[in-house]
């Protein structure tokens, strides 16, 4: 049995729980022990249109910075993403060094050797490379995604100088 249980979907019968499938049934006999006593909470699906909402207005956003950001901000997902490690939803693992020279050097290789977007910063003899969580339905529920959604608007916005809803109004006027 795994540690980690995977979500299984199940059908209420009147008189209990069964799993919906042959292959949700298969899954709760790999991963559940017949007797043992489970607890299970409802978990609300994620909205596809909230998900898509938050692409859009991004790609919105990102379409209107001025020029001397896009050097910053190739594209929108280099956008999301630092606006993500900037709002605290983020791995952090931190290396420290023997010194500032090699913590340096440590830098410039985790630089160019991380993903694209990843975030690697030196404070003195101490490396911290922060990467931005995956916002996949998989990943995040609905409240940490609506959380993480809110948060990166509020980044964007503030690096445009404008009101988050206001993007989205001019491209429901359009």
């Amino acid at each position: 049995m795994s540690d980690a249980t995977p979500p299984i979907v199940w059908t209420y019968t009147g008189d209990g729980l069964e799993p919906a499938s042959g292959y949700w049934r298969r899954m709760a006999n790999e991963h559940l022990v017949v007797g043992q006593r489970y607890r299970m909470v409802e978990e609300a699906e994620r909205s596809t249109a909230s998900h898509n909402h938050e692409f859009a207005w991004l790609k919105e956003a990102w379409e209107t910075m001025p020029d001397e950001l896009y050097e910053q901000f190739p594209s929108s997902e280099h956008l999301r993403k630092y606006g993500l490690i900037k709002k605290g939803h983020c791995t952090m693992k931190q290396y420290p060094c023997n010194s500032e020279a090699e913590a340096e050097r440590l830098r410039t290789a985790l630089k160019d050797e991380a993903d694209k977007y990843a975030l690697v910063l030196r404070s003195r003899n101490v490396v911290t490379v922060y990467k931005a969580v995956s916002q996949s339905k998989k990943a995040m529920g609905p409240a940490q995604f609506q959380q993480s959604k809110s948060d990166l608007m509020d980044f964007v916005g503030d690096l445009l100088g404008v009101d988050p809803e206001a993007l989205g109004k001019v491209e429901q006027a359009a």
